[in-house]
């Protein structure tokens, strides 16, 4: 691999690792295209199915590097916040960001180069995004290296495989604890995660919900475009 595309996968991980620990707040978009629609709140019925991650392939899963939140379906979504359950809490900010955006990550506005989406509650986040540059196998064991040696991150046991290259992760977040999932789909990679309030929710409910909510994701990512 040449030093020119190490640097560049380097710059790529430094942003995905913020992103993924800070808050994403658009800055205008100095491009000439649209800006990406501003997902909506979830409107479900209290008893919704959606499909565990053990019940979904993904290795024969293929995603379209481009935006892809618009087609998150509500059912998904709601599970992933908690929303499924009767309660309604607000969804009090939906973001959506494009390659080549700006954003505020991690204290600091720079040009994002990946496509994603988060939505919030009081006691959750959901979020996923997709590298916008395409990763070869090489560069995902690299990205996934990067992952596991997270601060305050430990790597999920027992957990489904998502793509090629992948790794579940829980990490200390400030609103609680962060659950992930990312991996190499083609040449796409992408991170998907369920951040939950509190601490005393079972490893293995955060990995069931945090699945679901990514088998929606990639489902999204394959009809992107």
């Amino acid at each position: 691999m040449s030093r020119k595309v190490l640097v560049a996968l380097a710059a790529v991980v430094v942003t995905v690792a913020a992103v993924a620990v800070g808050v994403v707040v658009l800055d205008g978009d100095d491009g000439d295209d649209a800006a990406p629609p501003t997902p909506s709140a979830p409107t479900v019925s209290p008893t919704v199915e959606t499909t565990p991650l053990s019940d979904y392939d993904t290795t024969v899963v293929a995603l379209q590097r481009a935006s892809f939140c618009d087609a998150i379906d509500d059912e998904t979504l709601a599970v992933a916040l908690g929303l499924d359950d009767g309660a309604t809490p607000a969804v009090s900010q939906a973001d959506a960001y494009v390659d080549g955006d700006r954003a505020e990550v991690g204290g600091v506005t720079d040009v994002v180069h990946e496509f994603g989406c988060r939505w919030r509650t009081d006691d959750a986040v959901a979020r996923g995004w997709v590298f916008a540059p395409p990763v070869t196998s090489r560069e995902a064991r690299a990205l996934r290296r990067a992952a596991v040696a997270e601060e305050g991150c430990e790597v999920a046991g027992r957990a489904p495989d998502f793509g090629l290259r992948s790794v579940a992760l829980l990490c200390e977040a400030p609103r609680g604890t962060e659950t992930s999932f990312r991996g190499l789909f083609g040449d796409a990679w992408l991170t998907c995660s369920v951040t939950v309030s509190g601490t005393d929710t079972p490893e293995a409910e955060l990995l069931d919900r945090t699945g679901r909510w990514c088998v929606g994701v990639a489902q999204a990512a394959a009809v992107a475009g």
